[in-house]
C-alpha cells in the first residue's frame, strides 16, 4: 500500500488526538473512528488499513462486538488493543496484543513491524493461484525440485532448504506450506541472520510485560503468531549457539515459555528451515550443533544456482516481466540476442539478480525492447554457440510478442508498397522471427500491439492526448476511450 493508514477506534477525544498526533509522527496517517454503531461505513476499505488500535467502544460489551466484527472480517486486519486503566478488554482472542496506553514511538513502531508480519501471512494463505509460478523452470534439476516439494509438502517432516543466496529458497519454503494441510493458517518466516542474538529468543518465544528492560508490554513470539501454521526459519546457520540450545527443545517438545514466564505453551508448528551455509563444516568448527543438524535436515532440498540452469532463463525473464506488468510498475521486452547473452553470464546473485536486472531494464526502456546492446556492459556476452535445449527454450518463450519487431510511428510513411502498387502511409510492417509451435493469441498480440504504439505516440507526444491522436491518425476521443480499456494512467494534458 501506497499509505499507511492506522485505524483508530476510542469513544475519548482525547486519546484520540494524541494517536493521530503519534500515527502523524511516524509518516502514517490516523484514520479515526468516532461513531461506534456505524464503525465501519467511515472506512473507505479495510484492505488499505495497516493496523487498528482498539480502546474503549462504549463499554465492555460493546468493544467485544466491534473487536469481533474487526477480526474477523475478510481483510484481516492486524488489530491491537489499547491498554490503560479502565479499559478490561485485556488480550482479545484474534488481537495480535495490546499497547499501554498513552503509546510510546518505540512501541508503535514495533506494532508496525508486526502488523506488517501479519499482512504479509495473511495475503499468502489466501492466495488462490499456485505458488508453483513462482517455481518457474523446465529444467531436470527444477523439476526434480518441484517432485520434492510435492512428496513432502503435506508430511509433518521438518525440511531443511539448502542452496546460495538469491536461489530462491523462500520460495520453495511457501510452496511447501501453500501445498500442505496447513495453508489456511499462517505462515510466519524469521531470517535469523538479521536479528541480534539477544534479541532472537524474544522475537521467536515472545516476552511477558517486564521481563527485561524495554518489555513496557506483552508480545506473542513467531512461534505463537504462526500456530496451527508454518514457521520458516531462514538463514538457520546465523542462529547463536545458546538460541540452537532453546530451538531444538522446542522442535524435541513441541513447547516453549514466552521471556519472563514460566507458562508452558504447546507449539503446533511446521519447521522450515532454510541456509546458504555448509553446516556440516559448521559443525566440524563447532559453529553448528549437531543434534539440531539432524533434526532440521529429516528432508533436505537442494535449490540449484542459476548458472546451473541457464535453460530457465527465458521462462524466468518472462516470469518477472508478468509480475511487474500485473503490479502496473511497466513492461519491457526482450530480443532472442538479448535473452542469449544473458544465458551466458554466470549469475553470482542467482535469480534475485535476474530480478534485479530485469527491473532497472523496464525502467530503462519502459514499453520497449531490449537488445544486446541495450544491456549493462557486464552482461553483453558473446561466446560459442548456447546448447540446443537453451536455444529451443529462447525461441519457445511464452512472451513471443518480445519478438515483434515494430517499425517506429514516426516511420509509418515508409511502408512496403500496398499490393495495388500505390504507397499506402497506413501500412505497417510487423515481423516475428516465427510463430510458437502452439500458434499464437492473434486478438492478445494485436491488442499488445496496439497499446505499445499506444504508449509510444504517448511519450513521443509529451503526454498530450491530441497530438498523440494525430499522430495515430484518430480521434481524441477514441484514444482517450482506448487509454481507459487499457488502463493508461498518467500525467497528461486531455484537453
Amino acid at each position: 500500500m501506497n499509505v499507511c493508514n492506522i485505524l483508530v477506534i476510542d469513544i475519548d477525544p482525547q486519546r484520540r488526538e494524541t494517536l493521530s498526533t503519534l500515527i502523524a509522527f511516524v509518516n502514517c496517517h490516523a484514520v479515526v473512528v468516532e461513531n461506534m454503531e456505524s464503525w465501519l461505513d467511515n472506512i473507505a476499505d479495510l484492505n488499505d488499513i495497516a493496523m487498528a488500535l482498539v480502546g474503549d467502544c462504549g463499554g465492555l460489551n460493546q468493544t467485544k462486538q466491534l473487536l469481533r466484527e474487526l477480526v474477523n472480517h475478510e481483510a484481516r486486519v492486524p488489530v491491537f488493543t489499547l491498554d490503560y486503566p479502565g479499559n478490561e478488554i485485556g488480550d482479545f482472542p484474534g488481537a495480535i496484543g495490546a499497547l499501554r496506553f498513552p503509546v510510546k514511538y518505540p512501541q508503535l513502531n514495533n506494532a508496525l513491524q508486526q502488523a506488517s508480519v501479519y499482512k504479509n501471512q495473511a495475503e499468502n494463505t489466501s492466495e488462490t493461484e499456485p505458488l508453483f509460478r513462482s517455481l518457474v523452470g523446465n529444467s531436470t534439476k527444477m523439476k526434480r525440485v518441484q517432485k520434492m516439494i510435492q512428496q513432502v509438502s503435506d508430511s509433518e517432516a521438518n525440511v531443511l532448504i539448502l542452496g546460495e543466496s538469491g536461489t530462491g529458497k523462500e520460495v520453495v519454503a511457501r510452496n511447501l506450506h501453500y501445498f500442505s494441510s496447513r495453508r489456511e493458517k499462517p505462515f510466519v518466516p524469521v531470517n535469523c541472520g538479521a536479528i541480534p542474538g539477544e534479541l532472537l529468543e524474544s522475537e521467536l518465544f515472545g516476552h511477558e510485560k517486564g521481563a527485561f528492560t524495554g518489555a513496557i508490554t506483552a508480545r506473542k513470539g513467531r512461534f505463537e503468531m504462526a500456530e496451527g501454521g508454518t514457521l520458516f526459519l531462514d538463514e538457520i546457520g546465523d542462529m547463536p549457539l545458546p538460541m540452537q540450545v532453546k530451538l531444538l527443545r522446542v522442535l524435541q517438545e513441541r513447547t516453549f515459555e514466552r521471556v519472563g514466564s514460566n507458562k508452558t505453551q504447546k507449539a503446533n508448528v511446521r519447521v522450515i528451515a532454510a541456509t546458504h551455509r555448509n553446516l556440516e563444516t559448521h559443525i566440524d568448527d563447532g559453529r553448528f550443533r549437531e543434534d539440531l543438524f539432524y533434526r532440521l535436515n529429516v528432508f533436505p532440498i537442494d535449490m540449484p544456482a542459476l548458472r546451473e540452469r541457464p535453460e530457465d532463463i527465458p521462462l524466468l525473464i518472462h516470469e518477472l516481466i508478468q509480475r511487474i506488468e500485473h503490479e502496473n510498475r511497466g513492461a519491457v521486452r526482450f530480443t532472442p540476442a538479448a535473452i542469449a547473452s544473458l544465458c551466458r553470464y554466470s549469475w553470482p546473485g542467482n535469480v534475485r539478480e535476474l530480478a534485479n536486472v530485469v527491473e532497472r531494464l523496464v525502467i530503462l526502456y519502459p514499453y520497449g525492447t531490449v537488445d544486446f546492446d541495450d544491456l549493462p556492459e557486464k552482461y553483453q556476452i558473446e561466446g560459442e554457440p548456447l546448447a540446443e535445449v537453451i536455444t529451443a527454450a529462447i525461441s519457445a518463450r511464452p512472451e513471443a510478442a518480445a519478438s515483434l519487431k515494430i517499425s517506429p510511428v514516426e516511420n509509418f510513411s515508409q511502408s512496403p508498397t500496398s499490393s495495388n502498387g500505390q504507397n499506402n502511409s497506413h501500412d505497417l510492417e510487423i515481423k516475428m522471427d516465427s510463430i510458437p509451435e502452439d500458434g499464437l493469441d492473434l486478438r492478445e498480440h494485436l491488442a499488445n500491439l496496439e497499446y505499445l504504439l499506444i504508449k509510444q505516440a504517448l511519450d513521443e507526444a509529451s503526454g498530450v492526448v491530441a497530438h498523440a491522436a494525430g499522430r495515430l491518425k484518430m480521434r481524441r476521443t477514441t484514444l482517450v476511450e482506448k487509454m481507459r480499456k487499457y488502463g493508461i494512467h498518467r500525467d497528461i494534458e486531455i484537453n
